[in-house]
């Protein structure tokens, strides 16, 4: 969501900046713009829609100069128009690109207009580049104004600033929001995300919460929160681990479906030898899988369910409670600790807003230790955690989460095993399961074989305005990201019930036109929803049911069945996953919709 480009350099960084928006449109965005500073002032294009809208404009009126910020705007206040498209302007020569919420926006602005600032947008963007001329106006430097301004600020946010009458250099800070500096060699680079400058330089300095950068060719100066002088480390971007290129799949989110096999075996390397957990895999000091009495699970959307599959494993395998709760609840209510709890955090992209929140109370109520299972070794929420389990996805360009999500719940299962270990599972159950999950990758190949079968059921969702999907036990979660992947990028309304309660309302909906699809692994509850389903036929509901051969399903009149491979139960919540991605996919390219950016959503939700 909302993305940044800055560069100063020797040459034009015009190139560069739409460079690096091109490459940040997976965040999610409705419009962009971008400021160049040059000698005759700061001169910007703004448009509405797709990045090319805005090469458009540059096409037939180049911007030139040596100091530049651009941005990727996904609305917040105001409505996505060319006019609250960013940068912002105080005058003709102080630009700024913001990303985040001012949250005592209005309160400023009540002050500005008073001073007798004129606001030409809605946003609340525009409240910072007028504090900032202020402080210019009083005589501050534009680091000292920039400084002072963010003392006023309520919210997150992260933001570069650049003006005219001080054109060697722009400033960049960030609170609650990621941004990055790319260092070069007599050129200096910001981003919301370091792929956004992965043409210019693979050598970055991550920016701590409160840290001010001032940016000029030749050096870095960063600043922390109280003004003190910071020498922060410059890590270097291992290219080898990620690809951005698409190769011969016509959209990154089915890429990165197929990616899965190996990105699973990538997870569990160096975590599980032949017969056991590692538990090394932790960090040095794994003693705290012994002391683990109870387990908090905090997430949002995709990770949630994946935090929810775990509740499960965890109860079942360790006997211990867990509890799974949204980030965006839990940071807002009183919150009781048991002894000895486990903060556990999920997120691909490590800089959730409402996790990184919620981790950063729990950090002072008292838990036996945070634990983040993420995908972005440079993030904040690794850097806030007291452990880390990577999840070694490597980048995933879709809004719709597909790998992140499986490698999260691979990551689950090898701490719910490790620590039942510790809790009295046996030598022989390990190794059980350790074999298991050595397996995955095979059976998530089995799984993908399945893709022509499920294209063909596209075709057959592409007028249908709502789904159902259902789901017992551990794949009642399964059965709710089936149901987000195929609304997030189809547009259906779709929703997810555990299968025994549909005789508690959602029967109700079930007629010949509500497709009806649930995930079928043969456990102890077998029998149970095969009950649940009779209920739909003799209703009339169209069954669309993905399950292996003994569970004994076939096709008939109003039931189609499509196969997945026979797994270990443990197994069946991320093997199930499959299809439920490969539907939703296909479905979406049947309806026509922008796959990878479903309209309204963003990949990293870094605002409340």
């Amino acid at each position: 969501m909302c993305g940044i480009v800055g560069a100063i350099a020797r040459r034009n960084v015009a190139k560069i900046l739409l460079e690096g928006l091109s490459r940040l449109e997976y965040r999610g965005y409705d419009s962009s713009g971008m400021a160049i500073n040059s000698d005759n002032g700061v001169h910007a294009h703004r448009a509405v829609g797709k990045v090319q809208a805005l090469k458009n404009k540059c096409e037939d009126a180049p911007l030139e100069g040596h100091i530049g910020i651009a941005h990727t705007r996904w609305a917040t206040h105001g409505k996505p128009t060319e006019v609250n498209a960013h940068p912002h302007f105080s005058g003709d020569d102080l630009a700024i690109v913001h990303n985040g919420i001012i949250e005592n926006h209005a309160f400023l602005r009540r002050e500005l207009i008073e001073k007798g600032y004129e606001f030409k947008s809605q946003t609340d963007t525009e409240v910072i580049v007028h504090l900032i001329f202020d402080e210019v106006k009083a005589g501050k430097n534009l680091l000292e104004a920039v400084q002072a301004t963010l003392v006023r600020l309520e919210g997150a946010f992260a933001l570069a600033v650049t003006y005219n009458d001080d054109n060697e250099r722009f400033i960049a800070a960030r609170k609650g929001s990621p941004l990055v500096v790319g260092v070069g060699i007599e050129e200096n680079f910001v981003a919301s995300d370091q792929l956004a400058l992965l043409h210019v330089t693979d050598q970055f300095i991550f920016l701590e919460e409160g840290d001010v950068a001032d940016v000029s060719r030749d050096q870095v100066l960063i600043y922390d929160d109280k003004g003190e002088l910071q020498d922060r480390p410059i890590s270097v971007f291992n290219h080898h681990l990620d690809s951005t290129d698409k190769g011969d799949f016509r959209h990154y989110m089915l890429k990165e479906i197929y990616e899965q096999p190996k990105v699973i075996a990538a997870c569990l390397d160096g975590r599980v030898s032949e017969t056991s957990i590692l538990t090394n895999c932790f960090g040095a000091d794994s003693d705290f899988l012994k002391e683990v009495e109870n387990i908090h699970i905090v997430a949002c959307g995709t990770s949630y369910h994946a935090g929810m599959v775990a509740k499960y494993w965890i109860e079942d395998l360790a006997g211990l409670p867990c509890a799974v709760e949204v980030a965006s609840e839990y940071r807002y209510r009183k919150v009781a600790v048991p002894k000895n709890t486990l903060f556990l955090t999920l997120s691909q992209s490590g800089e959730t807003a409402d996790t990184l929140a919620a981790l950063k109370m729990a950090k002072g109520l008292g838990y036996l230790t945070t634990l983040a299972i993420c995908n972005v070794p440079s993030s904040s929420l690794v850097r806030e955690s007291a452990l880390t389990l990577l999840t070694n996805a490597g980048v995933e360009i879709g809004v719709a989460s597909t790998k992140a999500f499986t490698t999260q719940l691979t990551a689950l299962l090898v701490t719910s095993v490790a620590i039942a270990v510790q809790h009295g599972l046996s030598a022989a159950r390990e190794t059980e399961l350790v074999r298991s999950l050595r397996s995955l990758p095979a059976y998530i190949d089995m799984a993908l074989k399945q893709d022509s079968a499920i294209k063909m059921l596209a075709d057959r969702f592409a007028n249908k305005q709502n789904a159902i999907f259902l789901g017992r036990g551990s794949m009642f979660p399964i059965a709710l990201e089936g149901a987000l992947k195929l609304k997030e990028i189809s547009y259906i309304h779709a929703e997810a019930y555990p299968a025994g309660e549909l005789k508690h309302g959602p029967l109700a909906l079930v007629d010949e036109d509500m497709p009806i699809i649930t995930v079928v692994p043969n456990n102890s509850l077998l029998d149970k929803l095969k009950s649940n389903l009779q209920e739909v036929s003799a209703r009339g509901g169209e069954l669309y049911v993905f399950a292996d051969l003994d569970t004994e399903f076939h096709e008939e009149v109003g039931v189609t069945f499509t196969e997945v491979p026979k797994v270990p139960d443990i197994l069946a919540p991320i093997v199930h996953t499959i299809p439920l991605q490969l539907l939703a996919y296909y479905v979406a390219v049947v309806k026509g919709t922008d796959v990878d950016q479903p309209r309204n959503l963003a990949k990293s939700v870094t605002v409340e």
